[in-house]
């Protein structure tokens, strides 16, 4: 699972596999999937024992320490808005990251991915919050276009923008 995020970091990627692809950031080493998976926060999609792609699941105000992109999500919830009202008032997840290997895409598997992630977070929240960086482009069109997940605003981190997107967990809630 950690070679599978270390081969999809934006590190690793040239920009025009960037830009066709997409790319996951921040660092998710062994120890920390492990961790992420001892907390059932970690779907993972397996092709017979090929790893497919993963989806991790989190509750950032529960985080200990967080990641500077996560604080800066946290310090900027009273200007998202789900639902008119602000996400300090909603009960959400952390959606993401979402990687899927590369002999994968485009067979679903992240949108089953999207769909188990809404599924197993309808038990603790009410929207799944995923928060995406401007220049990744091929993931917001992933997100909300195809996934419909709604934008909820912006917030800028060390010079780099990120939107803030969220989708329902009640399933029935399609395209939100």
């Amino acid at each position: 699972m950690a070679d599978l995020f270390a081969a999809n970091h934006h590190d690793a990627l040239t920009e025009q596999e960037r830009a066709e692809q997409g790319f996951v950031q921040g660092g998710l080493d062994v120890d920390t999937l492990r961790s992420m998976a001892e907390d059932g926060g970690l779907l993972v999609a397996d092709d017979e024992g090929r790893l497919a792609g993963l989806l991790g699941l989190a509750s950032a105000e529960s985080m200990p320490s967080p990641p500077p992109p996560i604080q800066a999500l946290l310090n900027a919830k009273d200007s998202l808005q789900w639902r008119g009202q602000s996400l300090r008032s909603a009960a959400w997840l952390l959606y993401g990251p979402l990687v899927v290997a590369a002999a994968y895409r485009g067979k679903g598997v992240a949108r089953g991915l999207f769909t188990a992630g809404r599924e197993a977070a309808s038990a603790h929240a009410d929207v799944m919050v995923a928060f995406i960086e401007l220049a990744n482009q091929a993931s917001g069109k992933v997100h909300v276009d195809g996934f419909g997940m709604t934008p909820l605003g912006e917030f800028t981190l060390r010079g780099r923008t990120y939107g803030v997107v969220g989708a329902s967990t009640t399933v029935s809630d399609a395209g939100t």
